[in-house]
Formats: C-alpha cells, structure tokens, sequence
C-alpha cells in the first residue's frame, strides 16, 4: 500500500536585509522583494544601521551611488557618480527609488525598521514613510527562520 501526500499549499516566503542607504544598497533588495511578490511569495525587507535611511520620509533623494576603492574618496566624484547612474536609470526606464518603494507597499512588501538602529539613532514612528513597521531582531529572526529564502543585500 502506498502512501499518498497530500500537498501543502503552503505561501513561500522570503525576507531582505538592506544595511546601506546607497543606490546599489537600496535597490537590490527592493528589486528582488517585488519579484518574490510577483511570484506569488511573501516578502520582507529589513532595514538596518545605514539602510534605515531609506525608509525615512524625505531621505530617498538623498542615496547617492559612491564608486568602490579609492575613487569614492574623490570629492565631488559620489555626485558625479550619482548623477550619471540616475541618467542611466531614467534612459533604461528604472524607476526612482521613492517609486520603488511605493511600488513595493502597493503590492504588499512588508517593509520593517530594525528597532536597535531606530533607538542608536533617537528614531520615532513619525520619522518613517507611512506603512512601515518596528521590529527587534528577534521578532526579525522568528519569521524569517520560517522563510525558504533570506538574503542580505
């Protein structure tokens, strides 16, 4: 006799971590989190020490892309570096990040603020874009130890 199983049809899930608030911190995980939903997944991004900057109001416009090495020591080269990704952006149609991140709140991304991050740097509720929630690391680590993916991007 053989035994039947009877599938699960259990929502994968998945869950980001961004730590900068650079345009090459914040864009992978907000690319990779819309793809997961679109696929049918749940998805988190956590957002941590500098990449907690993303989610504040007002603060998107400030991410800047900084050149690796000693070339992003260069100043005014971060701005001139910024400056030509965007056009780069805008000609590939890339949307900005403040379309992104109100791409990912419309189709359900949760996104969440690293509580420890939040008290260092003397952080409210009011400081975040609408929708975006508070959480320790623990509460971070108890769901996504049930998630089929974990990335940190």
């Amino acid at each position: 006799m053989t035994q039947q199983s009877n599938p699960v049809s259990e929502k994968k899930s998945c869950t980001f971590i961004c730590s900068r608030d650079t345009l090459d911190g914040a864009f992978p995980s907000l690319v990779l989190g819309l793809n997961a939903v679109r696929l049918g997944m749940d998805a988190t991004i956590f957002y941590t020490f500098m990449g907690i900057n993303v989610i504040r109001k007002n603060h998107q416009n400030k991410c800047r892309f900084i050149p690796p090495g000693t070339l992003g020591a260069i100043p005014g080269m971060a701005a001139m570096a910024t400056k030509m990704m965007k056009k780069k952006m805008d000609e590939a149609q890339i949307p900005c990040l403040e379309e992104l991140l109100e791409m990912a709140q419309l189709e359900g991304i949760k996104l969440v603020a690293c509580k420890m991050t939040v008290d260092m740097m003397g952080l409210t509720q009011d400081d975040f874009i609408d929708g975006v929630e508070i959480q320790t690391a623990e509460d971070y680590l108890k769901h996504a130890i049930h998630c089929q993916i974990n990335m940190f991007t």
